[in-house]
């Protein structure tokens, strides 16, 4: 059975076994393969099993879909094949091992290397958050002007002060006319 291995840091070897006929591949939960990754969209791509062939379908994803660093939107995926959701790096493993291509008639034979071939690492590490140290620095700097920007200034509100001053004018009229009714009532 097909497999999609993740190759990079930190979620290294967490694998995704393509068993059913469509896999969708995603941030949230409800995908059947979900990949919790900021640069994961969403809904970012489905995974479908055409017989022996694997397709893979972009699904308008915002940090694209990748095969071997070029964008796609369908294609299908061969075992070796570096597929990328956003930044998050895979490859396919179907439990088989990779051949070698045949030599073309008449060559002659390789020769034998006296030290494996090194196979390089195209994972990309991308630093995510800030530093405790870059957190004390910029906590004590601040630019000039910081505090004295007038886009951010305090604004003040004049129809408040103004409901205020009629409110202050109404309160000692309404208390003028009681104390003025309660003299009339005194006096009979």
């Amino acid at each position: 059975m097909a497999k999609l291995v993740i190759l990079n840091q930190g979620m290294t070897g967490r694998t995704f076994e393509l068993n059913v006929e469509r896999n969708t591949v995603g941030r949230v939960e409800d995908n059947t393969f979900q990949i919790a990754d900021a640069s994961v969209s969403s809904h970012h791509a489905e995974i479908l099993l055409r017989g022996s062939d694997i397709v893979v379908k972009d699904l308008n994803s915002t940090n694209g879909t990748f095969l071997n660093n070029e964008k796609i939107s369908e294609v299908v995926l061969k075992p070796g094949q570096t597929l990328r959701f956003g930044q998050v790096e895979l490859k396919i493993d179907d439990g088989k091992p990779v051949a070698a291509a045949p030599a073309p008639a008449g060559a002659a034979p390789a020769p034998a290397s006296s030290s494996p071939k090194r196979q390089t690492d195209a994972t990309l590490v991308i630093p995510r958050g800030v530093s405790l140290n870059d957190l004390a620095e910029a906590g004590t700097a601040r630019p000039p002007g910081f505090n004295t920007n007038a886009a951010f200034s305090k604004k003040s509100n004049k129809v408040n002060r103004y409901f205020l001053i009629i409110g202050i004018i109404v309160g000692v009229i309404i208390i003028g006319l009681i104390i003025w009714s309660l003299s009339l009532t005194k006096g009979k």
